[in-house]
């Protein structure tokens, strides 16, 4: 589908989601609609749960609509199949759905086959899953994934291999940031050190929820290593997440408690990269994290663990580390990282993540193929 200039309603594009909360693929999501030429595609979010978002009051700005389905249960699915049927019924001008739900975008992209939509894009964004209760409903929603989509995109390699196999073709599509908002600027760097009273201290950046994979416990102890080594060593945590409790009085436990800020939720993370020194990220496992496409783009080293595709070093500025290394080998490659802060915008955009070039790549790829 072609639009012409006659046509002055933009193709309308539903992307299917969990929470738009401030995760990885929530925040490359609103990287490209903040970007897109919305007078051409706008783009429309299907939620699965009840509660709004981080995000929703932006979508809404930007003429997003926002529908809101159940959590996806097992148990539940037969009810869950109904509204679907019922929501493809109700909105039939959709000729793009792009699902982001993992395995259980199958179940999203067989009711918009039965209702006729021509370009059906699954979305893998992980290259790992723990395996816990739902396994089973998980092995159960991948094996109902044949058929359904036409398109297949994943965010590195591995997490392509890891939901649909080798067989397939699958598109690589970058999790692109505005390379622009996160480059190093001493001036910001200066303000918000002040505004967090850390003076001249080596400041270790982390910016995650408080999740299982996100290993913050094992995050803490590398940061003690690196304590006994620089008592004026400081560890900033932004997030939130159901874990955060426990975490924090592991640091107290720990001993390191006035050593370790738990900022929250921020929606300035682009200037809080300004105030690191360098960015420690041990996740257990990941698909390509947005963050550490940020914090390059912000200049910072980052030492992360080596369970985490090498798919994300664009700048060189990635070190990866194993998690069966010791804390204090951890703290050795930390306290010995250059800290340094180069321009690294042009190797960002040239490796295609700059949202702006991005963004035009994914807006023609939906209009071709709607």
């Amino acid at each position: 589908m072609v639009l012409t200039a006659s046509q002055s309603e933009p193709m309308r594009v539903l992307q299917v989601a969990t929470i738009m909360n401030r995760g990885g693929l929530e925040t490359m999501l609103m990287n490209y609609y903040r970007k897109l030429d919305r007078s051409r595609i706008q783009f429309d979010f299907m939620v699965h749960r009840e509660e709004r978002g981080h995000y929703d009051d932006e979508i809404e700005r930007l003429g997003g609509k926002i529908y809101r389905m159940p959590s996806i249960r097992p148990g539940h699915y037969r009810a869950y199949f109904r509204m679907l049927d019922q929501f493809f019924a109700d909105n039939p001008g959709y000729r793009v759905v792009h699902s982001h739900i993992n395995e259980n975008s199958s179940f999203v992209l067989r009711a918009a086959k039965k209702a006729g939509v021509p370009c059906r894009i699954v979305h893998s964004h992980m290259s790992k899953q723990s395996i816990d209760i739902k396994f089973p409903f998980r092995m159960y929603a991948r094996m109902c994934m044949s058929g359904h989509p036409n398109h297949y995109f994943a965010c590195s390699k591995n997490a392509g291999r890891w939901l649909f196999g080798g067989s397939r073709s699958v598109i690589v599509l970058n999790n692109a940031v505005n390379v622009e908002e996160f480059q190093y600027n001493q001036a910001v760097r200066d303000e918000v050190r002040a505004e967090l009273g850390v003076g001249n201290s080596l400041v270790l950046g982390h910016v995650g929820r408080f999740s299982k994979e996100k290993n913050h416990s094992y995050l803490l102890d590398i940061f003690q290593a690196v304590h006994k080594k620089n008592p004026d060593a400081l560890l900033i945590l932004a997030g939130d997440g159901d874990l955060r409790t426990g975490i924090e009085r592991r640091a107290a436990a720990l001993g390191i408690t006035n050593s370790v800020k738990f900022l929250g939720i921020r929606k300035d993370i682009s200037r809080l990269m300004q105030s690191f020194d360098l960015f420690i990220f041990p996740s257990l496992f990941e698909g390509l994290p947005v963050v550490l496409v940020e914090a390059q783009a912000a200049g910072l080293t980052c030492l992360v663990a080596d369970t985490i595709t090498k798919e994300t070093d664009v700048t060189g500025r990635v070190e990866f580390i194993g998690l069966n290394e010791s804390p204090e080998q951890w703290a050795s490659r930390i306290i010995a990282a250059s800290p340094n802060r180069p321009n690294t915008s042009e190797q960002l955009a040239s490796s295609g993540y700059d949202a702006r070039s991005a963004s035009q790549w994914l807006m023609d790829y939906y209009l071709k193929h709607a």
